[in-house]
């Protein structure tokens, strides 16, 4: 959620920067709460003065009665100051309602780095590692999963419609043990070399609250594209991060608190995948899905640094993984709704030819505190400040899948396991099954 307070200190400011998204009625809507706004500040100026004299005037009713006066006429005035009371008080609640209403549908303000424009306009920021040197056709990960065993899309979809495989053998082995490899990664002290932290890991709910979908900035605007349990208003996670990100919702920590650094394995489900025109053969696009989560709560003269350290911290599976990659700062109309900049990291797929994003590593500065009331106390007892979060992929699951199983297919049609998950998933390679298994 924006602060209010810069949108009446900097409005043209504020305007132009949500007008880089490219989205129609964002101005308008800042129009609409400033109006708003104003008028809801001279109400309440209006009835703080009534109050007062509603105060002043009952000290002396009360005087004037002690003394056997009549104040009969004072009285039924302030009966009438009291309904205008009434009458302003449920003025300023409709305008907080709306102005609030209005404040969570509007995105986060871009960083002045991040590049205007569309899809087009993202800029490739690294290419890291060559593609797969092949001497022969590469095939997609469908024909190779399917001769190999590894995913059964066909009864997936029997068993739960479209955009729901079945991984199955050594597929649904070799992502538990992705899975594992990622969580010890992160938690285990690997990237101090480089002068980063171990992460916390947490496991978490894969149902939430509306509160806790609204406080990372979900609902109201995405809740079409989310799974409702009607019966409850419960909600199934489209990420780790939502549920993370509202762990300290509505606390205050202690600087000593901080950095907060977690990570969260989690299946996550996603209405919109699939929608008309995407490319859904396969696992490039899914409605229930793997990932590994990184979630951090940091100081705001932190934050834009730990962007870079958890994008190197998501890179760094993919170096051990030995697939190649590029770093992409998107634009912003590709920007995240709470987003204020985000570094998407693809990976090369040679089967299906095509760059598949793996992660989105994302900077919401106190977009998402705002919302979800998570602050912290900086040194000598100062006023409790809103913290600044991001979150990251590390990595989605389904996509690595698809690199992995691509890039290191053989002629033969088998696959080459990555050394360093050989012990962790049993075989060096995985060999195609026989005939009629």
């Amino acid at each position: 959620m924006l602060d209010i307070r810069r949108l009446r200190s900097e409005p043209d400011t504020v305007k132009s920067a949500v007008a880089r998204r490219g989205t129609e009625g964002l101005v308008e809507a800042l129009d609409e709460i400033l109006a708003l706004d104003g008028r809801r500040r001279v109400a309440l100026s209006e009835v703080n003065d009534l109050k007062a004299q509603r105060n002043e005037v009952s000290k002396e009713v009360g005087r004037i009665k002690r003394e056997g006066g009549e104040a009969d006429r004072m009285i039924a005035e302030m009966r009438e100051v009291g309904g205008r009371i009434s009458e302003i008080d449920e003025e300023v609640a409709r305008a907080e309602e709306r102005i609030r209403e209005l404040m969570l549908l509007t995105p986060n303000l871009p960083l002045d780095e991040v590049p205007s424009g569309g899809v087009e306009q993202n800029e490739i920021v690294r290419v890291v590692g060559s593609p797969p040197d092949f001497d022969f056709e590469p095939k997609p990960h469908w024909e190779l999963g399917s001769t190999l065993g590894l995913l059964d899309l066909e009864r997936g979809s029997k068993i739960a419609g479209a955009g729901f495989p079945v991984l199955t053998g050594l597929g649904a082995r070799l992502q538990r043990c992705l899975i594992d490899f990622m969580l010890d990664f992160h938690t285990q002290g690997l990237l101090e070399e480089k002068g980063w932290h171990g992460y916390t890991e947490l496991r978490i709910p894969y149902l939430v609250t509306r509160d806790t979908l609204s406080g990372t900035g979900q609902l109201p605007k995405f809740s079409d594209e989310s799974y409702q349990i009607e019966r409850d208003d419960l909600w199934l996670i489209p990420t780790a991060e939502v549920p993370v990100t509202n762990l300290h919702r509505d606390e205050v920590l202690s600087i000593d608190d901080l950095p907060v650094r977690y990570v969260a394995y989690s299946p996550c489900f996603r209405r919109e995948a699939g929608a008309a025109g995407a490319d859904t053969r396969g696992l490039l696009r899914v409605h229930q899905f793997d990932k590994v989560e990184l979630v951090r709560y940091e100081t705001p003269e932190r934050s834009r640094d730990a962007l870079e350290e958890l994008t190197g911290e998501a890179e760094n599976i993919l170096d051990q993984l030995g697939l190649q990659y590029r770093v992409v700062k998107l634009a912003t109309g590709d920007l995240g709704f709470s987003a204020e900049m985000t570094y998407d990291i693809e990976v090369w797929a040679p089967g299906v030819g095509q760059w598949l994003e793996v992660s989105s590593c994302s900077m919401f500065g106190d977009f998402q505190a705002r919302r979800a009331n998570l602050r912290y106390r900086p040194a000598g007892g100062e006023k409790p400040r809103f913290v600044h979060t991001l979150n990251g992929s590390a990595l989605a699951l389904p996509r690595l899948m698809v690199a992995l199983i691509e890039s290191y297919q053989k002629a033969d049609g088998s696959v080459q396991v990555p050394e360093l998950l050989q012990e962790r998933l049993g075989v060096a390679v995985i060999e195609p099954k026989p005939s009629g298994c």
